[in-house]
């Protein structure tokens, strides 16, 4: 498929407004985000937030033609990788974390509809 630059721009506007999305959400759920948009020559956490003495990697994701179903299918072992190693990365660069419990979450958003997934892999 080939896509024009309004189509790519388009699409990294609406990862942005999700992105944001989910730091409210987060928010108002009692976490406190600490990073976003953290970049590695591995790739990229979308969010990186602490809720007591957790720090959780969020990976967003922000879909209006596909279901939750098919999650699995965008973010799959390679992916996982990229942001384990990232997280690797950003935690070895803040040691004021060690010894804290870290976890890989994802946000699924469908028009209003925010799926939190807890702990939707491991490292």
């Amino acid at each position: 498929m080939n896509r024009t630059v309004w189509d790519i721009k388009k699409a990294i506007e609406k990862g942005q407004e999700g992105e944001a999305q989910a730091v409210a959400f987060l928010e108002g759920h009692g976490f406190i985000v600490l990073e976003r948009n953290i970049r590695s020559q591995y790739g990229e956490v979308d969010i990186i937030a602490q809720k007591k003495d957790i720090i959780v990697f969020v990976e967003v994701k922000t879909w209006t033609t596909f279901d939750i179903d098919s999650i699995q299918y965008s973010i799959d072992k390679r992916k996982q990788t990229r942001i384990i190693k990232t997280a690797e990365m950003f935690l070895s660069a803040h040691p004021e974390f060690d010894g804290s419990a870290i976890r890989f979450d994802v946000i699924f958003i469908k028009g209003k509809t925010f799926t939190h997934i807890q702990d939707a892999f491991t490292a």
